[in-house]
């Protein structure tokens, strides 16, 4: 919740592991357009909740209705989503533990590089890491962008899709000031050998524009 919240707009979502994700898409464009008759300054959590103990329930009975006559599942197509994030820098401690907590409670995976640049990775479902990056974006992180994203489509989860086993926090070793402004830069020799070991040293270049040598060469 953003700190001027109420009169700085609300975002919430509903979801289910009950709903496909065209029914998902549907309950919350009803709930996001709930919200939207709130004037600037309303409390709004309580009643939306109420909305969707009120209206979640047909959400769930179209799904029910729409597979019924279904004598033999269909494989479900998904995009697995894979998105490299770059920041000018990430310092703070209340920013470090809102990007792990939302990456664990989302069941992402890859890392969070801390320190100067400030480096993102995460994957998994594409409506996973896309709520991921609303999330931590919001609601004005100024100096952050999404450098490079890969996608692929695929049936189920996409787990044999993955480089990276955990959402986690990679600290490497620094140079610069510690102590006056925080102002040190990450050993991006250390974190491009950490690319390698997770298959990724082709987003090296991306991320920085710097070539890479390859270890054979």
């Amino acid at each position: 919740m953003p700190h001027s919240y109420p009169y700085a707009a609300l975002q919430l979502f509903g979801r289910s592991s009950e709903l496909d994700r065209q029914q998902q898409l549907l309950l919350n464009k009803g709930l996001t357009s709930y919200l939207g008759t709130f004037d600037p300054g309303e409390l709004c959590v309580c009643a939306a909740i109420q909305w969707l103990q009120d209206n979640s329930a047909s959400y769930f009975l179209n799904r029910k209705l729409v597979y019924e006559p279904s004598t033999q599942a269909k494989p479900v197509k998904n995009t697995f989503l894979r998105m490299w994030i770059y920041s000018h820098h990430i310092y703070q401690q209340d920013l470090r533990k809102k990007i792990l907590e939302v990456g664990k409670r989302l069941e992402v995976t890859g890392f969070c590089m801390t320190g100067k640049p400030g480096i993102i990775c995460v994957e998994g479902l594409k409506e996973h890491c896309e709520e991921f990056w609303h999330t931590i974006r919001y609601p004005n992180w100024k100096h952050i962008s999404c450098k490079h994203a890969e996608s692929t489509e695929t049936e189920g989860s996409g787990e044999d899709l993955r480089l990276f086993h955990s959402f986690e926090e990679l600290l490497l070793e620094a140079h610069g000031d510690y102590g006056l402004r925080n102002d040190y830069h990450m050993n991006l020799g250390q974190f491009l050998e950490f690319l390698k070991k997770h298959k990724s040293e082709h987003v090296f270049q991306i991320l920085f524009g710097i070539e890479s040598k390859s270890s054979d060469s």
